[in-house]
C-alpha cells in the first residue's frame, strides 16, 4: 500500500489534491481512499489530506503515521511542521517552493521542489496573494512517484476540478516537467 499526506494552507486545495490522485489511481484499476483533517477550519489555516493506494481493498481506517510520500503546498509550513515526521525510508517530500531541493534540509527522505506558485500564477490560477496550487504539485507528484500516467491526472483534472480546466491541466503539465529532485531520477 502507497500513503501519501499532503500538507497545505486552507485554500489552496490540498484536499482536492487528494482526491484527484485517488480518482486517477482508481481509474487505472487500483483501489484508493481519501481523506482530509481539519483543525479550525479556515483560510490559511494548516490542512492535511491523505490519500491510500494499493492493488487489493484497503481495509484500514486509521489517520497516516508513516506515509510513503509527502505533498507541500506551502513551503511556509517547513518552518512550523515536520512535514518529514514518519516518512518510511525511501519516501519523497515534494515541496512548492523556488529553490531547489537542496535547500529544504529535511531530516529524512528525497527531496523535490517545484515552483508551483509561478506555474499557477502564469495559468491564472487563483490571485497573486492566493494561488491555487494543487494541480501543479500533482504534475509533479506524479513526475516522481508514476503511481498514475501523467494521461490519467489530466483526464481526472479535467473531470474533477471545479473551473479552469485546461489551465489546471497546463499548470500539472509544467509543472510535471519542470520539478527537480535530489537525487535526479528522471530518465
Amino acid at each position: 500500500m502507497m500513503e501519501i499526506r499532503f500538507h497545505g494552507r486552507g485554500g489552496q486545495g490540498a484536499v482536492l489534491a487528494s482526491e484527484i490522485l485517488a480518482h486517477a489511481a482508481f481509474r487505472e484499476g487500483f483501489h484508493v481512499q481519501s481523506f482530509p483533517f481539519f483543525g479550525v477550519e479556515r483560510r490559511g489555516a494548516p490542512v492535511t489530506a491523505h490519500t491510500r493506494i494499493d492493488d487489493r481493498p484497503i481495509r484500514i481506517r486509521s489517520d497516516m503515521y508513516e506515509p510513503d510520500h509527502v505533498v507541500v503546498l506551502d513551503a511556509s509550513l517547513l518552518r512550523v511542521l515536520d512535514v518529514a515526521q514518519g516518512l518510511r525510508a525511501g519516501g519523497t517530500v515534494v515541496v512548492n517552493m523556488e529553490r531547489g531541493p537542496g535547500a529544504l534540509g529535511l531530516s529524512r527522505g528525497r527531496g523535490a521542489t517545484v515552483d508551483a506558485t509561478a506555474i499557477a500564477l502564469r495559468h491564472g490560477l487563483g490571485t497573486r496573494t492566493a494561488p491555487v496550487v494543487n494541480t501543479a504539485m500533482l504534475g509533479a507528484f506524479v513526475r516522481l512517484v508514476r503511481i498514475t500516467s501523467l494521461e490519467s491526472l489530466l483526464d481526472t483534472i479535467r473531470r474533477q476540478v471545479p473551473s479552469d480546466l485546461e489551465a489546471n491541466a497546463a499548470a500539472a503539465t509544467e509543472a510535471y516537467e519542470s520539478v527537480h529532485a535530489v537525487p535526479e531520477v528522471f530518465a
